[in-house]
């Protein structure tokens, strides 16, 4: 009855979060922190809040930085969207601190747009054009995430972590904004099940635009019919992800993970299978299929949405994911490709990602026998 009324009484705190702040908070904001991270993650369709285990946790739930055990990881990603046209890198370092209960980690992730023509110059003065006066200049969303992970010492199977994030986006010298958050997440495992929770932006993340136009600039927009923009606060509302998984073993070395993962959100209706005000739930899931710990596959789906199509009809979509992947020695090369023949309205991308374990010993001098 107790932990019923825990677990009221969290819900019922983030769905009032969401509605003291809705009127002034974008549904979708900071979505380039929502793709993630890592061609595993991707080709599970991004189930991975409880089964993550290495240096990419710094992002899915650091409670599992400690599974490092006490290694350094370092973990790099790029894929690109749009024919190539927007770029979507990230790069992440893992490292044993304190003491052999906890790790920390630091990532980096980027989602930009480069060499974006800037027309807003193109008349002369004399009402002529001049393909000289054409400039370029970026988009791009930057995210900063500093992470530490705990394994309890006294409760066998339970993992505890959070991340400081630092977000800052730009358009070009038009506009930029800083932005600040907190994640928190837990992992626990009981026997072959996996669990985990995750709270991205528990205290909401406030992105605080600010606009720098020149004159020329201002005065082009105006003629053109558009509004000059002014000094603004961004919201991004928490989301909750709630997740489970099971190991299968099938034959000798051959075995199975599935996992299932939940998210909450709080913001009213999205356009997601479970819709509900303040509160809809997006569900997706991932399969993956191993041999030892050496060759794994991996089958996903996500983004399970409707749409209203040309003919006003609602139309319901899923996103199909599938991925492969190799360890070689302390080597993890991961390929995923996400959104397979093009099913949903969302992002299709070929995923590369590597990771390496880098163990004490390598850094210890080997002594020459005389």
């Amino acid at each position: 009855m107790t932990r019923f009324f825990l677990v009221s009484l969290f819900f019922a705190f983030f769905s009032f979060l969401g509605n003291s702040v809705f009127a002034q908070a974008p549904k979708y904001s900071n979505e380039f922190l929502s793709i993630g991270v890592g061609a595993r993650g991707m080709g599970l369709g991004n189930s991975m809040v409880a089964s993550v285990n290495d240096v990419t946790g710094g992002y899915w739930n650091p409670a599992a930085l400690p599974l490092a055990e006490q290694k350094w990881q370092v973990s790099l990603m790029h894929s690109e969207y749009f024919a190539g046209i927007a770029k979507y890198d990230y790069a992440a370092v893992s490292a044993p601190i304190l003491d052999a209960h906890t790790q920390a980690s630091f990532s980096f992730i980027r989602f930009g747009v480069d060499d974006i023509p800037n027309t807003t110059q193109l008349i002369d003065d004399e009402g002529n054009l001049d393909y000289d006066r054409i400039s370029s200049f970026t988009a791009a969303d930057y995210g900063f995430l500093i992470s530490v992970g705990r394994r309890s010492p006294k409760i066998p199977g339970l993992r505890y972590g959070g991340t400081i994030k630092v977000v800052y986006r730009h358009v070009g010298k038009f506009a930029n904004s800083w932005g600040f958050g907190l994640d928190g997440g837990v992992q626990y495992d009981y026997g072959k099940w996996k669990f985990g929770l995750m709270a991205r932006d528990v205290t909401s993340t406030f992105n605080a635009w600010n606009f720098t136009l020149d004159d020329e600039t201002k005065e082009v927009w105006l003629q053109t019919g558009n509004e000059i923009p002014k000094n603004s606060l961004e919201v991004t509302l928490p989301k909750l992800i709630l997740g489970a998984g099971r190991r299968f073993n099938i034959y000798k070395k051959f075995g199975l993970y599935s996992e299932f993962n939940f998210d909450f959100t709080f913001d009213g209706k999205r356009s997601v299978l479970i819709k509900g005000d303040p509160i809809s739930i997006e569900p997706h899931a991932g399969i993956e299929l191993f041999y030892s710990d050496f060759i794994f596959l991996r089958f996903g789906a996500t983004n399970i949405q409707d749409y209203t199509d040309d003919d006003g009809g609602k139309v319901w979509t899923w996103q199909p994911n599938v991925g492969i992947g190799v360890r070689i020695r302390d080597f993890y090369i991961d390929y995923a490709l996400t959104d397979v023949g093009n099913q949903s309205v969302a992002l299709f991308s070929n995923v590369f990602s590597l990771r390496v374990d880098v163990h004490k010993e390598m850094f210890k001098k080997k002594i020459k026998p005389e």
